[in-house]
């Protein structure tokens, strides 16, 4: 993801814990209607966006437009909660699978808008989500049931409940992308990680040992998410049973990096909800936190093959506070032994943090030698001509390209890594 940070934060998103609570287990019985909470009827900053011109562009060019009110007719047909959170999953679940089959030639297109473009996926979510919060059943809803629905609508339409692997006979991947962001900049802002995870998941590459399987999924570009365990919830069950994972973000112009090193730290960018949080990165146990986690990707390999036009970079540059010292200071080579992270290589936001995050559950989990870590893509960008949020369009030739290139590249640096790998 694209980083725009004051003078004294390096890169961030620019775009990738431990037991799984399943959405609507455990809850009380249905809640009377005066228990419904009524501020849940008020859209999130995220949704208020969906009334720009932009979004709903994008949403008619895909044909996405249609969901929602779908959605929405399922959810009054809706006569308890059990009914309710059937159409939640099913809706949702479909919304993923339309967004992949689009993006790799599956089904008729509608629309025309590309196959490859991620955002139909993100807007489509919110006019889901949207439905869902200003939705009042008469069986009653309480705050918590309604959360319980919302977080089986993330999940289900990012993927997570959607990773399918074969027998032992074919590696096993797992990729991670983003949500657009810096909307309130340019909504018409794409993630060419998010496209890379659509135009990857459940597809086979060949590898020098044979055929590997690829599984994506895509997070949202919320602090308040990372930090009730989204990212843990969603692959520690995944992780043991893995040959391979990367997370991806949108990085720097014009190239890729793998990050070497990811650091504890949260730089305070504001998110896609324009909350800005800086600290130290939330997990559990926090008194084994370490400060720094590493690749263990093969980057080696990725930064010396020839995986398409942009260059690859193994990017080993931190900031930290050294021991003893106060003030942050940039290190080329790396963390110094007792430093307190700044940034790590790909810096103080959410694609460092998913990094460190899953990186921190690998170790925990006792397989520190899986091969995993963090790969930065280009900034997608418009075409020249087309830059100014105001009066541009939303796609253009260049744009197009620049995606194709990246999402081809990816799966390229994704093939070379598993082939790397034992």
């Amino acid at each position: 993801m694209k980083h725009q940070f004051p003078a004294t934060t390096r890169l961030g998103l620019g775009g990738v814990t431990l037991l799984l609570v399943l959405a609507g287990s455990a809850l009380p019985a249905a809640a009377s209607p005066a228990d419904t909470d009524p501020g849940t009827a008020q859209p999130t900053v995220e949704e208020q966006r969906l009334d720009r011109a932009a979004p709903q562009e994008i949403l008619r060019g895909s044909g996405f437009d249609a969901l929602a009110p779908r959605f929405a007719h399922a959810l009054e047909g809706s006569r308890s909660y059990a009914q309710a959170e059937r159409a939640v999953t099913r809706h949702a679940s479909a919304l993923w699978r339309r967004a992949v089959d689009r993006a790799q030639g599956r089904g008729t297109v509608t629309g025309d808008l590309s196959r490859g473009d991620d955002r139909p996926l993100y807007w489509a979510r919110l006019a889901l989500s949207r439905e869902l919060r200003a939705w009042t059943p008469r069986f009653g809803l309480d705050d918590r049931r309604r959360k319980a629905l919302h977080a089986a609508l993330e999940t289900s339409s990012r993927g997570q409940d959607d990773i399918r692997y074969p027998g032992r006979q074919v590696k096993r991947v797992l990729v991670t992308g983003f949500d657009p962001f810096t909307l309130d900049r340019d909504v018409r802002i794409g993630n060419p990680s998010g496209a890379s995870a659509l135009a990857l998941d459940g597809t086979l590459v060949q590898t020098a040992q044979g055929p590997a399987r690829i599984e994506a999924v895509v997070f949202p570009v919320r602090w308040t998410d990372f930090a009730e365990g989204a990212v843990e919830r969603a692959l520690a069950r995944q992780l043991p049973h893995l040959d391979l994972f990367t997370t991806i973000s949108q990085g720097r112009q014009g190239r890729f990096d793998v990050e070497r090193t990811n650091g504890a730290w949260r730089g305070g960018f504001p998110d896609n909800e324009n909350l800005a949080r800086t600290g130290t990165v939330p997990v559990t146990d926090p008194a084994s936190q370490p400060q720094w986690t590493s690749t263990t990707l093969p980057y080696r390999q990725l930064t010396e093959a020839n995986t398409g036009r942009f260059p690859v970079y193994d990017n080993t540059s931190v900031t930290e506070i050294p021991a003893g010292a106060t003030q942050p200071v940039t290190r080329p080579e790396g963390p110094t032994p007792g430093s307190m992270a700044r940034a790590g290589g790909g810096g103080d936001y959410l694609s460092n943090e998913i990094a460190y995050r899953v990186t921190l559950l690998r170790d925990r989990l006792g397989l520190s030698k899986l091969p995993g870590g963090h790969l930065h893509t280009p900034v997608l960008q418009f075409g020249a001509g087309n830059d100014n949020p105001a009066t541009g369009q939303v796609t253009d030739p260049e744009f197009e390209r620049n995606r194709s290139d990246i999402v081809r590249q990816v799966r390229a640096l994704v093939r070379t890594a598993a082939s790397a790998t034992r």
